[in-house]
């Protein structure tokens, strides 16, 4: 059985970082910078199975550095999980029961089963958590999550060259997700159909993806996703009855027809603003912007898709990749 931890009523939340690669380099130099703008928080350790790693983490942060994630079970009130999508379920679960608020990258789990666990969990526990979507906190500055209108049809394009990130899972869950959450988020209800086809370049996940969902209320939405693209390429189009939103998040631009109005594009800093409003959240005792039910809605289509586009395959393989790099 897990120690619980409370919030202190005295003294700077206690926050970790499992994970100390690109995104996890990124969440610790967040908690670092908002513990010095009156948030609260200090960066206690950063944990990762990778000596080279750690050393590097050790240096840049200043902070504690562990081995095993296990070993700040009960030491600490809040966490950032940046580890592979495969390990999501095991380390929310862990850091839950063990009384850490959660922000984990995106996707919340790599299974509806396990996603619908740490739902319940979060909410029978009280523990906050939030998923990393954070291309929401872009969206809502522009304004357009503020209206009530529901677009007739979306298209979302996101392309770019292979990185090697992310390749433990298809596409689909490293970055269509992304366009899911923000297309839930602006289509409310179900997804009635899901036509998809895909494309395997490096294997064995899908690299590239496009998805075409039908909503329960009629809307059409169209995604196109490849991280083996020869450029980069990101926007989204949506069709309103009194017309057209077009954004295109490279040149920034917004092209907007309707007579709704909206602001300009401020990239901003996404990140940390998503880090942020986590320890606001947690200090309130609310949700943050993003809840574990909407992140598991964005995963639930995302797993209709890789099974529509007839290149899914069981994690099993990676699973076991993953755990012998580990040894």
């Amino acid at each position: 059985m897990f120690l619980r931890r409370r919030v202190p009523e005295n003294g700077p939340l206690k926050a970790a970082v499992v994970g100390a690669g690109v995104f996890g380099h990124h969440h610790a130099t967040k908690y670092k910078a908002l513990s010095h703008t009156g948030k609260n928080v200090e960066l206690f350790a950063i944990a990762d199975p990778n000596p080279d790693m750690r050393a590097k983490a050790k240096a840049h942060h200043g902070c504690s550095v562990v081995g095993d994630w296990r070993e700040l079970l009960g030491k600490v009130d809040l966490v950032s999980i940046c580890s592979p999508a495969i390990t999501h379920a095991e380390m929310v679960r862990a850091f839950l029961n063990a009384g850490a608020h959660v922000l984990v990258e995106k996707p919340i789990a790599t299974t509806m089963q396990e996603a619908a666990e740490l739902v319940e969990l979060s909410r029978k526990t009280g523990m906050i958590l939030s998923v990393g979507h954070q291309e929401r906190f872009v969206f809502a500055r522009t304004g357009l999550l503020d209206h009530r209108e529901t677009p007739l049809e979306i298209t979302c394009w996101r392309q770019g060259p292979w990185t090697g990130r992310g390749d433990d899972v298809s596409v689909v869950l490293d970055l269509m997700i992304h366009d899911l959450d923000l297309v839930h988020t602006l289509v409310p209800g179900a997804v009635v159909d899901v036509r998809a086809e895909g494309l395997i370049e490096y294997g064995p996940h899908a690299d590239e993806v496009f998805a075409l969902l039908r909503f329960a209320n009629g809307t059409i939405a169209k995604l196109e996703t490849s991280r083996v693209a020869s450029e980069r390429k990101r926007g989204l189009r949506a069709v309103y009855a009194d017309g057209v939103v077009e954004i295109d998040f490279l040149s920034r631009h917004v092209h907007n027809t309707t007579p709704r109005p909206l602001g300009a594009l401020e990239l901003g800093d996404p990140l940390g603003e998503s880090v942020a409003g986590f320890i606001d959240a947690v200090q309130a005792g609310v949700d943050a912007l993003v809840t574990p039910e909407q992140a598991a809605q964005a995963l639930e289509t995302a797993l209709w898709i890789e099974e529509a586009s007839g290149v899914a395959v069981p994690l099993r393989a990676t699973q076991n990749r993953v755990a012998a790099g580990r040894r």
